[in-house]
């Protein structure tokens, strides 16, 4: 403002300087208010000087000190509205005086509202120290306010003056200005449309204004005014008001997910700065959005995100099933078979949740997006049974390399078991054991009816013959390279299978009740045999990889039966072997027995008695790892 424009405007002021009574009573009460002001003041005390005039202290926006002024006449001219007595003349002369004092508040009033209004702009010279002076007297009226509540008699006219509601009113106004009018990105962002380029610059002042509230404004009052929680909330609202209207609009896609992403990450961001979080209560300001309208944002953006989901795994699939039918094998990496369909999809089920949670803020309804994953799961469930059924010659390739697949689906499904939602997590789990199961069976069988000529001279006289058993070690192993080509644990799996396959055919085989041990000779000869044979499985299959070392254990603890010859002793045998192997059954007793004829049907039933109580009432014959449930026999 011009000097000469600046005088016009206090010509109102300046008329009541001229009073008889205003400069009687000017200079005193000037040094009484700098020194008032100096004891009350916040971070920014008026210095001490020379005894301004009233007109000076407005021209050098000293707002505290003429409010001082002011409230001094003011107490004056109502104490002498009680003490005196006059005719119509002193009555008139006191009510100029009280208007000309009114004109001067309101005068005041303006300025100071002028100075609040400027809080946020530039910080140029004597600036924050005006502000500062601005908030003092706003104090200090609302001080003379609550004096006059306390006494009994009449107020002015201008009582109370409520200038913290003109204050706050004031800074309302302010930011709501601002942020209709917010800074502008020096280079829009290309891509982002107008929606989210506006919503971007309102953050952006936000920003920008609280932290130079923390950093200057905060310095011109005093704490009890709580400055800094007061623009918190005044921008708060001023921006929640603006995305509401964005959201009830109605959005496209990308500015829904845009809006989510600044309600739940970028502005608590902006609010959890260090310089903000501070000096202001952010937890107390809530979300930009109230729930009615954040659900149906996010349901859009989460629907959006499911679809997404099912395009790209069809996709994935159906370009690993147009490969195979152009007869194509898996690639090989360090001479195993891959497929890259499950990499893929964990990737894009791992980046959509995480963003997800992000753009949502919460993780619950992020797992959502996997929601449908079974049903996906199922179409490679699908496309791998339609492998093995046509069973080409890059069949089994295709296979070994799902066995892969099939292994990292299920690490990701325990280990980052955070993506998915409890009941998805059980189901596929429980898909991918059975589609490994398949893949298994069908890798297998081929091996299995291979042996099948071998398999037939078990647990039949020949059994004893050492040359036999010789013959079908090679013809294992030469199959179980032929088995070679999935990748590392999964192909241990697979050897562990078919370790415990063929274990489970031997004990089958070998308790169909073909061999009769009629002595003691015959039966220490075919323990001992047995024992032989189950090392030199062990050794066979650890070499090439099987991990289940208990199925040793096994054929030992049953060649131990065969060999023991004292009743008690066998009793404690069955016993130990049963409390091992829950899944064993009487029957399964019964079919050993029997091999020793040395046995009577009541020495059989004492031994399937012991079994009954060593397992207890409590038994539930489930075997943590079952062996013996394999083993059928009639």
């Amino acid at each position: 403002m011009m000097r000469t424009e600046r005088l016009n405007f206090l010509q109102p002021i300046f008329n009541f300087r001229r009073s008889p009574r205003v400069r009687a009573t000017g200079a005193g009460a000037t040094t009484n208010a700098t020194a008032t002001t100096n004891a009350n003041a916040g971070q920014e005390a008026e210095p001490p000087n020379d005894v301004l005039s009233y007109c000076q202290m407005l021209e050098a926006r000293r707002w505290c000190d003429a409010g001082r002024l002011l409230i001094d006449s003011e107490e004056r001219l109502f104490r002498e509205e009680e003490e005196e007595e006059g005719g119509e003349e002193k009555e008139a002369q006191h009510e100029a005086q009280v208007n000309a004092l009114a004109t001067d508040r309101g005068a005041l009033q303006a300025l100071v509202l002028q100075t609040l209004s400027r809080s946020l702009g530039p910080d140029q010279a004597g600036s924050r120290a005006a502000l500062a002076s601005a908030v003092r007297a706003v104090t200090q009226e609302e001080d003379q306010d609550r004096r006059w509540t306390q006494r009994g008699r009449t107020p002015p006219a201008w009582r109370p003056g409520g200038w913290r509601a003109l204050h706050d009113s004031a800074l309302r106004g302010l930011v709501e200005e601002r942020m209709d009018s917010p800074l502008k990105a020096s280079a829009p962002q290309p891509g982002r449309s107008s929606i989210q380029e506006g919503i971007c610059s309102m953050g952006r002042q936000l920003r920008e204004d609280l932290l130079h509230v923390a950093r200057v404004v905060r310095g011109c009052y005093p704490p009890h005014m709580d400055i800094c929680n007061l623009y918190a909330r005044l921008y708060h609202h001023a921006f929640s008001a603006h995305v509401t209207k964005v959201a009830d609009f109605g959005l496209e896609d990308q500015d829904c997910t845009f809006l989510l992403q600044w309600v739940h990450q970028y502005y608590p961001q902006v609010l959890q700065k260090p310089e903000l979080s501070s000096e202001m209560d952010v937890d107390s300001l809530g979300k930009l959005l109230p729930e009615e309208l954040l659900r149906p944002l996010e349901d859009q953006y989460l629907s959006k995100q499911q679809a997404e989901l099912t395009t790209f795994v069809g996709r994935i699939l159906e370009e690993a099933r147009q490969s195979w039918i152009k007869g194509e094998e898996p690639i090989r990496e360090d001479g195993y078979f891959v497929s890259p369909v499950a990499y893929d999809v964990i990737q894009l089920i791992n980046g959509m949740v995480t963003s997800a949670e992000k753009v949502v803020g919460d993780l619950h309804k992020a797992q959502s997006i996997t929601s449908q994953l079974e049903g996906l799961l199922q179409r490679f469930q699908m496309f791998q049974d339609e492998i093995m059924k046509q069973n080409r010659p890059n069949s089994r390739p295709a296979v070994k390399a799902h066995l892969g697949c099939i292994q990292q689906f299920r690490d990701v499904l325990q280990k980052k078991s955070h993506l998915f939602g409890r009941e998805v997590q059980q189901s596929c789990l429980q898909l991918m054991a059975h589609m490994e199961s398949s893949a298994h069976l069908y890798l297998l069988k081929p091996v299995h009816a291979a042996l099948k000529p071998q398999y037939r001279k078990l647990g039949t006289n020949d059994w004893f013959k050492k040359p036999l058993f010789e013959k079908m070690l090679p013809a294992i192993e030469e199959e179980l390279q032929g088995l070679q080509g999935s990748i590392g644990c999964c192909h241990q799996e697979l050897v562990g299978r078919l370790h415990q396959e063929v274990t489970v055919e031997y004990v089958r085989r070998l308790l169909r009740g073909q061999v009769k041990l009629r002595d003691k000779e015959e039966q220490l000869k075919a323990s001992a045999t047995m024992k032989d044979q189950a090392e030199s499985l062990h050794h066979l299959f650890l070499k090439m990889g099987s991990q289940e070392v208990h199925l040793k254990d096994i054929l030992t603890n049953i060649a131990e039966v065969l060999k023991l010859q004292d009743l008690p002793a066998i009793q404690v045998q069955v016993a130990s072997l049963g409390a091992e192997h829950p899944d064993l059954s009487e029957n399964h007793v019964s079919a050993l027995l029997k091999l020793k004829t040395t046995l009577s049907k009541a020495d059989r039933k004492m031994i399937r008695d012991i079994l009954l109580d060593s397992r207890g009432p409590q038994s539930d014959g489930v075997a943590v790892r079952p062996f013996f449930s394999g083993v059928l026999i009639k």
